[in-house]
C-alpha cells in the first residue's frame, strides 16, 4: 500500500487548485467563522444551498459537496470536536473526522486534497496535539493521495510542519 504524499503550505485554502479542500465545518454545515466562513464566502451561495439539503453532519464524520466558485472541484465538510479538556473522546473524534474525509476522497476518485487544522480554531483543540493526530491518521489512511496540510498563518504552518517532519523520522 502506497503512503500518501504529505505536504504543508502556509496560505489560504480557498485558493488551492486541488481536487478537494476540507472544510473545518460545524454540525449544521451552514457556515460559521474561520475557515468555514471563508470557504462558504469563496464558494458562493450554491454551497450553502447544497449544505442545507444535506441536513447536517455528526461530529467525527464528513460530507462532500461540489466546490462551486472555488478552484477545488469538491469541498469535504469535516466536523471535528470541540475541545473539552481531553476527557470527552476528542482525540478519537478528530481522527475520525480526518479518516471520514479520506474515505470520501477515495470514494470520489480524488487524488489531491488539502486540509486545514481541523478543530484548532474556535473549537480550541491544542494545535500540536491536533497536528499529530492529523498526520498519523493521514499516514494510516491516505494511501495514494497527495495531501496538503494548510496553515493559514506562520504559527499554524510551523505546527503542521513539525508534525510532518516528526513523522518522517
Amino acid at each position: 500500500m502506497d503512503r500518501p504524499r504529505l505536504l504543508t503550505l502556509q496560505g489560504d485554502i480557498t485558493r488551492l487548485a486541488v481536487d478537494a479542500i476540507v472544510n473545518a465545518a460545524n454540525r449544521s454545515l451552514l457556515g460559521g467563522g474561520g475557515v468555514d466562513g471563508a470557504i462558504h464566502r469563496a464558494a458562493g451561495p450554491g454551497l450553502l444551498e447544497e449544505c442545507r439539503r444535506i441536513g447536517g453532519c455528526p461530529t467525527g464524520e464528513a460530507r462532500i459537496t461540489r466546490g462551486y466558485a472555488l478552484p477545488a472541484r469538491y469541498v469535504i465538510h469535516a466536523v471535528g470536536p470541540v475541545w473539552q479538556g481531553g476527557g470527552a473522546d476528542e482525540d478519537a473524534l478528530l481522527a475520525a473526522a480526518y479518516r471520514h474525509s479520506l474515505l470520501l476522497a477515495q470514494a470520489h476518485d480524488i487524488a489531491r486534497i488539502a486540509f486545514p487544522a481541523i478543530s484548532t480554531g474556535i473549537y480550541g483543540f491544542p494545535a500540536e496535539r491536533a497536528a499529530g493526530i492529523a498526520v498519523a491518521t493521514i499516514l494510516g489512511h491516505g494511501a495514494g493521495l497527495e495531501v496538503t496540510l494548510v496553515g493559514f498563518d506562520a504559527a499554524s504552518h510551523a505546527t503542521l510542519r513539525r508534525a510532518v517532519d516528526g513523522a518522517r523520522r
